[in-house]
């Protein structure tokens, strides 16, 4: 099995694919000339949302996005083809289905302006594929989705308690801003950006003696507390997902390292003791490493 490197990693070409059209669709020259047409696209569609923009420059654009589904679509069929004999392999990996989704549901909606734009502005997502970083990301927000729905949990229970609280303070002075439970995690959320908080804080202070402890205390426990502790989850997983991230670079890179080896023991058709030996030693340092990463 063959290797080719696309979208930041190393990716093993299986027997079954076709090797010449895998190597075509991962390469560096297809990536850009894909990802320019994506960012040619999002040009269009923001010139599209201006009135000013009139005929012909409109009508380009128009063109233009019917031509990048074209592309979007001749892309996404060259790299069916390339799984060769299992195509169906190509459905393996969520961005993959992605595109597909994106690409297949355009056609589908083409009566229905609002869908339809949302899905071509959805397909200005598929530029992601070509950043490495943003895999990162994506895996950190994924690892970080159960503890963030406990904190979601809490945050919304200390809305409610705080919000309750304050229909029973302010609700008959102040109504419109705590006049029902609705009203008041209303308020509640604005005050999560600290937007206003002079205001609502004076107002509440002239009807009742709990006004300084009820806004002091949600602002320090329910802003400052618990929100950094949110914050302080993602950044966490995002690291654990860089550490991972570089441990798998690092172990291709080893890979390739003892492939190369490989090769230049088996080039002139002789093999010494030595050349064993350093092979050994890669082997070696490679398992050793792995078992610590499993630790």
């Amino acid at each position: 099995m063959s290797q080719v490197k696309a979208y930041g990693q190393t990716i093993t070409l299986e027997d079954y694919r076709v090797k010449w059209l895998s190597r075509f669709v991962y390469s560096s020259y297809f990536e850009m000339i894909i990802a320019f047409v994506i960012l040619v696209n999002a040009v269009a569609l923001a010139l599209l949302t201006m009135p000013e923009v009139q005929n012909p420059v409109r009508s380009a654009c128009e063109e233009y996005d019917r031509i990048a589904l074209y592309i979007y679509s001749a892309e996404l069929a060259l790299r069916i083809i390339s799984y060769g004999k299992k195509p169906w392999m190509f459905f393996r990996q969520g961005w993959n289905i992605f595109d597909f989704l994106i690409v297949f549901l355009s056609p589908l909606f083409a009566g229905q302006t609002v869908i339809l734009r949302l899905l071509r502005l959805l397909r200005l997502i598929r530029i992601f594929r070509f950043l490495p970083e943003v895999r990162v990301l994506t895996t950190s927000i994924i690892r970080s989705l159960p503890p963030l729905l406990s904190m979601g949990f809490l945050i919304f229970l200390a809305l409610f308690i705080y919000g309750m609280a304050g229909v029973y303070l302010f609700g008959l002075e102040i109504p419109e801003h705590w006049g029902s439970i609705t009203r008041a995690l209303t308020t509640l959320f604005i005050l999560l950006t600290l937007e206003n908080f002079p205001v609502y804080l004076e107002e509440a202070v002239a009807v009742s003696s709990w006004a300084l402890p009820f806004y002091l205390s949600y602002i320090f426990i329910i802003v400052f507390t618990i929100l950094n502790v949110l914050i302080g989850v993602v950044l966490h997983a995002m690291d654990q997902a860089r550490e991972e991230n570089k441990q798998r670079i690092d172990r291709i890179k080893e890979l390739d390292e003892i492939v190369d080896s490989f090769d230049d023991i088996t080039e002139d058709g002789k093999v010494t003791f030595g050349e064993l030996e350093n092979l050994k030693d890669l082997l070696r340092k490679l398992e050793r490493k792995m078992i610590d990463d499993e630790k």
